[in-house]
């Protein structure tokens, strides 16, 4: 499969620059919300650490979702990083329509945002703004609380996800 082409002077083809941003590495996660009661979530790999003072993340999803409409409405939801074991996982909530929660474990408040089972780390969170970016809502949100244990996250790279690499994964900060 040739890969397209890689566009410099003019704006991009979506084709081209999902090719070109697939070159830029990132984690997986499922955000998680309610929507009437009920769990809702989906994959997204569109999650950055916005401030530590105070803590704050952006997340990125498509307004079609029924996750990022359940959070516009809700106004809160979960990051749940997903462990390198965890693959199965990302392509289920990937998937669109269906009872994705169902047979998976999650425990949180009957209120609140679903917390996956398994996760490497999971930040339940605010939302302080929504904006609009293309075909995408962008939240803004502080972080209410957040936890991790030691495991190494599952990667997305390329169009494919992964592990990360043993040397890199292993190295604390500093070394």
């Amino acid at each position: 499969m040739t890969p397209p082409s890689v566009v410099t002077r003019q704006q991009p083809s979506p084709d081209d620059f999902r090719y070109v941003i697939g070159h830029f590495a990132s984690g997986i996660t499922v955000v998680s919300a309610r929507h009437d009661g009920r769990p809702c979530g989906t994959t997204v790999s569109a999650v950055s650490a916005l401030s530590l003072e105070p803590p704050m993340l952006v997340v990125c999803m498509n307004r079609q979702s029924l996750t990022a409409q359940a959070i516009t409405v809700s106004r809160r939801f979960a990051v749940n990083i997903l462990s390198e074991k965890q693959v199965a996982t990302a392509e289920r909530f990937a998937r669109k329509g269906g009872d994705k929660f169902a047979g998976v474990p999650f425990s949180g408040d009957p209120g609140g945002p679903p917390l996956l089972d398994g996760s490497l780390a999971i930040l339940e969170c605010q939302v302080v703004q929504e904006v609009s970016g293309g075909t995408h809502s962008v939240f803004l949100a502080e972080v209410d609380r957040a936890r991790a244990r030691e495991g190494s996250p599952l990667a997305y790279f390329r169009g494919r996800m992964g592990r990360l690499d043993d040397e890199l994964a292993g190295r604390m900060p500093g070394q």
